[in-house]
Formats: structure tokens, sequence, C-alpha cells
């Protein structure tokens, strides 16, 4: 009896096997991210996972970043969530908010992989509520690429003052064919208009925008495409592909990004295009760390396996391969060794814009600023539908309501 029932439980045992190999009965992760580049890795690190996690199933989905947010809150309140996504700082308030995260405190401090985060990478990811949702996954910090070519030819220096800025971006437009400055109004661009107001006076607080001082710094932002004319004319509708492109293509002489877009630029543009951090605008500077981090969602009826599943994106080799393709910067201290993914000197202009970067509080006003209120009052002020005045007020009576 117990040789047939020991060869009874082998059999069942095989059985079971071969079904989680053949994936019948794999746990499945359903997850979104959004890669602009079109060199993309996941399907690399799927397999490997799968590999090591037979029990696992990931289902990776490639979210268009336009409407990646509104596709993400949309789901939640539907009630069909994914498992886990990239997400931004900006929207963790608002996660928070709607109870859509699930917290991650007890399972980072049994995670191997803790040790090898860079310092201080969790301080700035924690909540609103000081609890840890956030796994990072990348970080960059934004700075200006020029065209030293274009500078030198002009007898111009990279500019450290908004004074200089402006002088190089009037000198270098040559409208219709070459403008000063690639000028992202559409979504995505309001740290390259923080740049330039933040520092004047202007502050992301309740009565912060509607100051003179703040109300100024925009005015002086907006007179560089309607006054100056150093933007092209599509800015207030210009995105990510819109100002890269135009950067690459000799149309702008500078924009604003970061190290993740410094390998498609050198292949386009070879030593015509350098880095340097943004001006300082009166007596300091701004620029905005750039964070992409993972998070699992409450709702998520495979949690443990989603866990794995970011947790092994955020490990050593796994996160170069990950980075190799959004172009950003490893998290871990195991991939900083030996980082040659980008040239030296953006890794530099990086570098040297850590001591002024900064990002927005967290509220559940950012998100809205972010994703919706600043896109659309910054396109009606650049076209003249309304003043640099009710702009602020717009966003200030987003401030207000909270």
């Amino acid at each position: 009896m117990k040789t047939v029932m020991k060869k009874l439980l082998a059999a069942c045992s095989l059985a079971a096997g071969l079904a989680l190999a053949s994936g019948a009965q794999a746990e499945t992760v359903r997850f979104w991210y959004h890669f602009d580049n079109p060199d993309n890795p996941m399907s690399k690190l799927v397999e490997k996972f799968q590999t090591q996690n037979p029990g696992i199933k990931i289902e990776a989905k490639n979210i268009p970043w336009n409407s990646y947010y509104d596709n993400l809150y949309t789901s939640i309140v539907g009630g069909n969530a994914p498992d886990a996504a990239m997400v931004k700082l900006f929207a963790q308030p608002r996660l928070v908010e709607m109870g859509a995260l699930e917290p991650i405190g007890d399972r980072l401090e049994k995670w191997a992989g803790k040790a090898d985060l860079l310092d201080n990478l969790l301080t700035l990811n924690k909540g609103p509520d000081g609890q840890q949702y956030y796994l990072p996954i990348q970080y960059v910090v934004l700075y200006l690429y020029y065209r030293p070519d274009l500078f030198k030819a002009a007898g111009l220096e990279p500019p450290k003052t908004c004074e200089e800025f402006l002088n190089a971006a009037k000198t270098l437009t040559k409208a219709p064919d070459q403008y000063g400055f690639g000028f992202r109004g559409g979504k995505g661009g309001w740290d390259q208009w923080g740049t330039f107001v933040f520092p004047k006076g202007a502050k992301f607080e309740k009565g912060g925008l509607t100051t003179p001082e703040a109300i100024a710094a925009n005015q002086w932002l907006i007179d560089l495409h309607r006054v100056h004319k150093v933007f092209p004319p599509s800015a207030p509708n210009d995105g990510f592909q819109e100002i890269l492109g135009a950067f690459k293509g000799g149309k702008t002489a500078m924009t604003i990004h970061h190290i993740g877009s410094s390998a498609d630029i050198v292949k386009a543009l070879g030593d015509k295009v350098s880095a340097a951090p943004v001006p300082k605008c009166g007596e300091k500077a701004w620029t905005s760390y750039g964070d992409e981090s993972l998070a699992v969602f409450s709702s998520s009826s495979a949690k443990d396996a989603a866990w794995k599943w970011i947790s092994f994106l955020a490990e050593g080799e796994n996160n170069v391969l990950f980075n190799q393709a959004t172009g950003q910067l490893t998290v871990t201290k195991s991939g900083s060794k030996n980082w040659k993914l980008h040239e030296q000197r953006f890794v530099d202009a990086t570098v040297a814009s850590l001591p002024f970067a900064a990002v927005l509080p967290q509220t559940s006003a950012t998100a809205d600023f972010v994703n919706t209120v600043w896109p659309t009052t910054m396109q009606r002020a650049l076209t003249g539908q309304i003043s640099a005045e009710q702009m602020m007020k717009e966003i200030e009576t987003l401030l207000a309501s909270q």
C-alpha cells in the first residue's frame, strides 16, 4: 500500500511540475511600463525571470507615455489595475490617496538587494505618510544640452545665468531654420519651465505662484516664445519626441533633458553635442530630480509574485540591462562601479547638477499639476489665450483646493 501511495504521490508531483512548466497553472503578474526606446530588453528580462521562477508568468505591457497615467488612473478606478507598474514620485500622493498602493516596507527589509541600492534613494522615494511604496528602478537629473559647434561659431560660452541664456538663445535663433531653444510645451515639460521660474521666486505652494516675483518669472519664460521667438513655433504642443528630434536635426541649439537622451543624441550629432548644468536664474539654480520606481498595487491577487518581479528588476545586472534601454542611471552600487552606458561629459553634467536638484512636494495637487493643469495652462499662455498672471492663478486655484 505504501509503495502504491508513493508512486501515486510521485505521479501527482510530476503532473503538477509538467503543468507549471507549460505555464498552465502559472501565477500571472500583469506589469505596465513605458519605454520610448525601441531597443527594448523587456522580453529578455521576462524570459530570464520566468526561467528562474517557473511558477510565475509575466505579462509586460508597454504603455505610451502621453497616455500612461490616464490609463493607469482609469484602470484603478475601473477595478482593472495591473499587479505592478512603473511609477513616478509626482503620482505617489494621488495613488496613496486612492488606496491603490501596497506597502512594501516589510518586504524591503527582508530583501537581499536592499544593501546594493544607492544611498538615499529609498528616503527620496518615501510616501507622503512615511511608508515605503516605491522601489527605485532608475534616476536622472535634468541638465542643459547644447551645440558646442554653434556656440563656438557665434563666440558664445555655455550659459551660466538666465541673462546669458537669453543672449545665447537670441543669437542662435535663425528662424525659420534654427531656434535657440527647444521648449517642451506639452506633457512632461513642467520641469523645463521650473528651471526658469522656481529660482526667481515662484514656489509650488499655496500663495507661492501669484506673488509679483512669481508672475514676473513666468512672464519672462513666456516672452522667450512670444516676444523673443527663440522657441520653434511648434513649442506649445511639443513633447519629448519633438524636442529631441528638433535638437538632433539641428533645428534647435539648446534643450533641457537628462542623460537618458544622450546616446540617441550622440548617434545623430557625435561630438557636436555637449552638456552643462542649467543656468542660474537670480541667486540660485533649480533642476528636476528625475525618478522612476516600481510599485505593487493593493488590488493585486498576486502580490508576492509581483514583488518578486519588481525586486528582480532592481537587482544588479538586471537593473543594468533595464537601464540600457531607458538610458537612465542604475540604482545599484554594483552596477554603478563600471558604468559605461554614457559618455563622461553627460555623467559630469548630472553629478554637477545634483546639489540643486529637487522634486515637487508630495501632495495630491502635484499629480494634477504635472499631468493636466500645467500642460493645458502652459499651452494657452504660449499661444496668447491667457496671460502669465492668469496661468499662475489657475495653478494657484489647484493648490488652494488641496
